[in-house]
């Protein structure tokens, strides 16, 4: 169920109440949300009398579901013996029953509410209504098969974080191409350490810096911790400045070198590699060797490494998208997802016209389940790589 998340851990919201609900729930079941409003200080009843203080009812209504007038508007629903019993007391006893809904009961005891869940997590009768090759039957088979994992049960539905949804997107692809449920459940078992959980960490290519730049007038002026130097620093730097002038040819030919040699082949990584450190050799605050160079230690899985020369590249020259892109990157393999948001974000101030950035800025927003804050990135990937390899998932979830 829901867990409180309140900062006071003795904050008791409830105390004194004496709650009923009425109405089945749509966030937690009727068990766990009595165990919460005792948890919470307030205590439970089944009957609505005058001792009662608060009338919570359910979010799934009751009775049939409403009907659609001429106008097109929709009916109410029948009220329950409870609500009315409550309003009845309120009228005529000048009771003072609080009648809540249950988005405001769960704001109330801090937990997340039905309309928070649905933007967070995919409920089940949403993905039957989005995938129609699939039945009910097949999500619950597919789970006891652990091809999925709910996040949460709640009395109403069960939800299935973004994870899963490469699974579940499979098999519906396959039922509806006329392949057997039974064949489908093989196939995704076989392949379920792949690609099913949208890890698009093998995808995830780091942007490259091609073309050299001028750097900034200031950088010959800087410590080597890459802080502003004193005046008297920056004098003694300044009587070297010509002296240096050399060097940086020198590794701006280096760079280039390790630049044609990084190719994508494995075979001439390493001699990449040799290059751009002989041109950090000649110019340690060559941004362009130490993106690159950095890519090379991620491509090999090496992330600690990356990560140190991305972070370096950032604090000499912040305004290079590809190092807060290829930071990024890391920071979403590690699951670090709020600090890989900020580095796509960054990356995408300084170029938002570069479509892998908003994908990956996309995919990181619908995992910390902020599918609203997502779309936008969807719709703006669609845009700019119309072409592009995860198009026409983009446009699933843009919709």
């Amino acid at each position: 169920m829901p867990s409180p998340s309140s900062n006071l851990p003795n904050h008791q919201p409830l105390a004194g109440q004496l709650v009923v609900f009425t109405g089945k729930l749509s966030s937690l079941g009727r068990k766990d949300a009595c165990a919460l409003v005792a948890r919470l200080g307030g205590a439970t009843a089944d009957d609505v009398n005058a001792k009662t203080t608060m009338v919570v009812v359910g979010a799934e209504g009751f009775g049939p579901a409403p009907a659609v007038s001429a106008v097109g508007e929709d009916a109410p629903r029948e009220r329950s013996n409870k609500l009315k019993r409550a309003e009845e007391l309120n009228a005529e006893h000048g009771a003072q029953i609080h009648i809540l809904s249950e988005d405001e009961f769960c704001r109330l005891a801090n937990v997340p509410s039905p309309e928070t869940l649905k933007r967070q997590y995919h409920a089940t009768r949403d993905l039957l209504v989005r995938y129609r090759a699939l039945r009910d039957d097949h999500i619950r088979y597919m789970v006891k098969c652990g091809l999925i994992r709910p996040v949460l049960r709640t009395n109403a539905d069960t939800f299935f974080a973004f994870a899963d949804l490469g699974a579940i997107k499979q098999a519906n692809d396959e039922l509806e191409s006329g392949i057997s449920f039974r064949s489908v459940v093989r196939t995704l078992t076989a392949s379920r350490h792949g690609q099913l959980a949208f890890d698009f960490r093998l995808d995830a290519a780091p942007a490259k810096i091609i073309t050299l730049r001028r750097p900034p007038v200031d950088r010959a002026l800087r410590t080597p911790q890459g802080a502003p130097s004193t005046s008297r620093d920056a004098a003694k730097l300044a009587d070297r400045l010509a002296a240096t002038v050399h060097d940086t040819a020198l590794a701006e030919d280096y760079f280039r070198a390790g630049s044609a040699l990084d190719d994508g082949d494995d075979a001439n990584l390493e001699k990449a590699a040799a290059a751009y450190r002989k041109s950090l050799e000649c110019d340690p605050y060559l941004v362009a060797a130490l993106i690159n160079l950095a890519n090379i230690h991620y491509s090999r899985d090496e992330l600690a490494e990356a990560q140190a020369l991305y972070e370096r590249a950032i604090a000499l020259e912040s305004d290079f998208f590809e190092a807060h892109f290829n930071l990024g990157n890391i920071y979403h393999d590690l699951n670090r997802f709020p600090e890989a948001q900020a580095c796509y974000s960054e990356a995408l101030r300084l170029n938002p016209l570069y479509a892998d950035a908003h994908f990956y800025l996309a995919v990181t927003f619908e995992k910390m389940g902020l599918s609203q804050d997502a779309r936008p990135h969807w719709r703006s990937y669609q845009q700019l790589a119309p072409q592009g390899e995860w198009v026409e998932l983009a446009k699933e979830f843009s919709e």
